[in-house]
């Protein structure tokens, strides 16, 4: 299996847009998990605290530069100097989303309370619900490319097709639904779902009562909403001490092009012509985890600690921390073959074309495979 598994992955990095394997996989999670050397399991705790030392440290610096020497400026160069600060901020807090993001996996360390108490206060900071998230991302990996039970970045079936979804399958929608989508794409799922899961009521991550919860999260849930309020009324302290526009500029704008970024990378890594979604019929949760797109984004690789290059083994593996998960992910792509996918097209490239192609999903024409849905563009 070694030596084939090499050739196939090779092909499929040649042709990424090669459709991966549909029918179970000759290999179990068990084999997936002996080819990676051990300690690539271990959280160790000192190391975790060191990224996020190391990301608030950049923070704190970004933040200094620019509430110091910034006014000093001409005017033409001060406009480019903020725009400078809000993307390289951005890319920081990126970097501690991601470490939040570990935090809800039991990555962090191994300790539950540390790593809730961590991402609870970091995920505040950027006004989401911790624990809200945390339950549904979970209820997302345990469910990845389930038509009916995945939490986000759910397709649609052709005939259930929204309006605002067909608007997107010309030049002229594939250019300006992004620039509302991506900055508004993860607010708009935490306050209603949005790309979601369908329930048969309103969700919404703030609510206690909502479907996504059941009532032992409940009083977590009231939690996460305490965190967000908390850091709302201080975000509301610093505008009146110092103005919002000085808000804006300092927290505003990096967190807006945070979430751009996140919604990218995250769309990217769910989104592609060469997986598919099953429904009930034939999903089993190795496929479904198997069915996600490692990314090669460059230097923002780096800044998102490795997660839009290595989200294959994060899917099979999510209590594995960052700094693991490239050697892991080499270690597995023998194994793999060619179940695993990989595109290194350029994420702007990728998301223009993904925007195009991956429209809906809907089973083949003629095919055996009742249960497979495959995007399409088709109207």
């Amino acid at each position: 299996m070694g030596g084939g598994g090499n050739m196939s992955t090779q092909t499929s990095k040649n042709n990424p847009l090669k459709r991966m394997p549909t029918s179970k996989p000759p290999f179990t999670i068990g084999d997936i998990k002996k080819a990676i050397p051990p300690h690539c399991f271990q959280r160790l705790l000192i190391r975790s605290f060191y990224y996020t030392a190391r990301d608030l440290l950049a923070v704190f610096v970004y933040y200094y530069i620019a509430s110091t020497y910034f006014h000093l400026l001409p005017s033409p160069y001060r406009y480019l100097a903020w725009v400078t600060y809000w993307i390289a901020q951005s890319l920081v807090f990126g970097g501690l989303w991601i470490i939040c993001h570990e935090c809800g996996h039991h990555a962090f360390s191994d300790y539950q309370w540390v790593d809730d108490t961590v991402g609870f206060i970091l995920h505040s900071a950027f006004l989401v619900p911790y624990f809200s998230w945390k339950y549904s991302h979970r209820r997302h990996h345990s469910n990845t490319n389930s038509l009916e039970r995945d939490e986000v970045h759910v397709p649609r079936i052709k005939s259930e097709l929204p309006f605002l979804k067909k608007c997107m399958n010309n030049p002229v929608g594939r250019t300006v639904l992004p620039i509302m989508f991506l900055p508004l794409g993860l607010p708009l799922y935490l306050a209603c779902n949005f790309t979601g899961r369908h329930y048969d009521r309103f969700a919404c991550h703030y609510d206690p009562y909502g479907p996504i919860y059941n009532k032992r999260e409940r009083l977590w849930i009231y939690v996460s909403d305490v965190g967000v309020i908390a850091t709302a009324y201080v975000l509301y302290r610093v505008a009146l001490a110092q103005g919002l526009a000085w808000l804006v500029c300092i927290y505003g704008m990096p967190l807006v092009f945070l979430n751009c970024f996140l919604t990218l990378l995250t769309y990217l890594n769910h989104t592609h012509p060469s997986v598919p979604y099953y429904d009930s019929s034939e999903w089993d949760w190795l496929r479904g985890a198997l069915c996600t797109v490692d990314r090669d984004t460059g230097i923002l690789n780096k800044f998102f600690h490795n997660g839009p290059n290595t989200h294959v083994v994060h899917h099979l593996f999510s209590t594995m921390p960052h700094y693991h998960t490239e050697e892991a992910t080499e270690a597995i792509k023998p194994v793999l073959g060619e179940y695993y996918q990989s595109d290194n097209t350029p994420f702007y490239r990728a998301f223009w074309r993904e925007s195009g192609e991956c429209v809906y999903v809907e089973q083949d024409e003629g095919s055996h495979d009742n249960g497979v849905f495959w995007f399409k563009n088709k109207l």
